[in-house]
């Protein structure tokens, strides 16, 4: 079973100013609930081939995974993805200008959950949408606390 789930936000704040905090793996821990740290494998700055090793707790576990930056259009789009672990999974954010020099926010994460994963991809779906409403609600917090 693929999970796929897409949630958005808008952001009062430029779309360049938005996309460079949520870009920056040194950010994530600070909306992303689930992320407990992170630690760069490759040198910064961000770009195609970037690895980052994260570490996490979703559903009561604590995940360690690496993504790989595919690819990256600085202010416009970011996909990473991991092979590695019981939940290979690919992470797009895009943004794009709204109304009165806001940003819309998307994220996207899609995987093929495998072994006890895959016993609970039914449950993934539901909790990755609240996990990811919540850090985009984080994130605007934030970042419109930052003007």
């Amino acid at each position: 079973m693929t999970v796929d789930v897409r949630t958005e936000t808008v952001i009062d704040r430029p779309r360049e100013a938005v996309a460079a905090y949520a870009a920056s793996p040194d950010n994530a821990p600070a909306w992303y609930a689930n992320i407990q740290r992170i630690e760069w494998e490759t040198p910064p700055p961000l770009r195609v081939g970037s690895r980052v090793a994260f570490t996490a707790r979703f559903l009561g576990r604590t995940l360690a995974y690496t993504y790989e930056v595919r690819e990256h259009v600085p202010g416009e789009r970011l996909v990473m993805a991991t092979a590695e672990g019981p939940f290979p999974m690919e992470t797009t954010y895009e943004w794009s200008d709204a109304a009165e020099g806001a940003t819309r926010m998307t994220l996207r994460n899609r995987g093929e959950p495998a072994g006890f994963s895959r016993l609970a991809a039914p449950l993934m779906a539901p909790a990755m949408r609240r996990a990811n409403r919540a850090d985009l609600r984080r994130l605007k917090s934030i970042l419109e606390a930052g003007e």
